[in-house]
């Protein structure tokens, strides 16, 4: 990516270039498509010109997860959407969409939604939501974070994710991991002792289902083409962080301590160099989760014990990972991820009123911007042991 936002991707045709027949078999595409810089006889590499996705803006990126857990707004019994009120659907989707206006105003270069096909709560599904998302926002990142796609078909995601990258203009980023849920797995019927495998397969399969557009000699494909999708991987653990150094566009790891990811996003470099990749084309992300208040301790208090009601454990389990405090406190702490070389850091607000907490938290890093705010954040943070390569994000 050039200093202007844009990528230039190598794409390989078989046939002269075509702006209706843009084939998107590129180097994360595997099984029938040949890798980055290895042309088959017959075909052409030529450039193509994408806009960035890359979630990077004047306050050091920062973005946020979106309230898809509809908190005290499903007034009749549970499981349905019929109570006291008239026209509650419809009263979801407007807050959802003033949640994603307000946030983008406030600075969020990222929107994301979270993902579970079943929870002991309300939840709504994150794709759907983020089609709501794109209507009302210009310019921020929409992405999953993350979507647990062994529990789902493949090539229904990747058309659902080609049509809302086509829908939001190209601003979609596909975040995907396995969960943690057993009981999860068991109620979609699917084998959770399978899931990295699962995961593994399903990239696969979404890669083909992309390349399977703008070829007319294929009968049944996905169409119409779309920019390249970035896929962005959860997890820290050594299988999670070798899947990411093989395939992923982006990493975003959560309940993890700054220092846990300086130290795992130096890994992930070295196993990207091992796979024969540049660290540079990776890009780092994490979510972090924030609650504001009028102290550390009423804030961490409050935060703890929504999360406990929210996951079902109990509240000293996220204390660590929590960061709270007033949001001096909380810019600060996630200043400190951005230090750890996080590019982009997604805020998960651990209470009901997300934009009570993300907009003084938003205030609270502008005051610690310089004054030379073109330059400030959106830069890889180098490790001692390894320089970034290729071009700066």
């Amino acid at each position: 990516m050039d200093r202007t936002g844009v990528y230039v991707e190598r794409i390989r045709k078989t046939r002269p270039p075509d702006a209706r027949y843009v084939s998107l078999a590129y180097s994360r595409v595997r099984g029938g498509v040949a890798p980055m810089g290895v042309a088959r006889a017959g075909t052409t590499a030529i450039d193509l010109v994408v806009h960035s996705v890359r979630p990077v803006g004047p306050l050091g990126s920062v973005g946020l997860i979106l309230p898809t857990i509809p908190w005290q707004e499903i007034p009749g019994g549970s499981g349905t959407t019929e109570g006291g009120t008239s026209s509650h659907t419809t009263g979801v989707t407007d807050r959802l969409r003033t949640i994603v206006s307000k946030a983008e105003q406030a600075g969020a270069t990222g929107l994301w939604a979270c993902d579970h096909l079943f929870w002991h709560r309300p939840v709504l599904e994150p794709l759907t939501s983020l089609a709501v998302a794109a209507t009302a926002s210009t310019a921020a990142t929409l992405g999953t974070c993350v979507l647990q796609l062994p529990m789902r078909s493949p090539a229904a995601v990747a058309r659902q994710a080609g049509t809302l990258q086509l829908l939001s203009g190209g601003r979609f980023v596909l975040g995907l991991g396995v969960g943690s849920h057993p009981g999860e797995y068991e109620a979609a019927e699917v084998d959770y002792s399978r899931r990295g495998r699962l995961l593994d397969e399903g990239i696969d399969a979404l890669s083909r289902a992309w390349a399977s557009g703008g070829d007319p000699e294929t009968r049944y494909r996905q169409e119409p083409a779309c920019s390249p999708i970035p896929i962005w991987l959860a997890g820290n653990s050594e299988a999670a962080l070798k899947r990411t150094a093989r395939v992923g566009d982006g990493w975003v790891p959560f309940l993890i301590r700054s220092d846990e990811y300086r130290t795992g996003r130096t890994r992930l470099f070295d196993l990207a160099i091992d796979a024969g990749r540049d660290p540079a084309s990776i890009d780092t992300s994490v979510v972090v989760l924030v609650c504001c208040g009028d102290s550390v301790e009423v804030a961490r208090r409050a935060g703890t014990a929504w999360l406990a009601d929210l996951y079902n454990l109990p509240p000293k389990a996220f204390d660590r990972h929590l960061v709270a405090g007033t949001p001096d406190d909380c810019a600060a702490g996630i200043a400190a991820y951005h230090e750890a070389g996080a590019g982009h850091v997604v805020v998960m607000v651990a209470a009901d009123e997300t934009l009570d907490h993300f907009g003084p938290v938003v205030e609270a890093l502008r005051s610690r911007l310089s004054t030379d705010r073109a330059e400030v954040v959106a830069e890889p943070v180098p490790s001692p042991e390894l320089e970034p390569l290729g071009a700066t994000p």
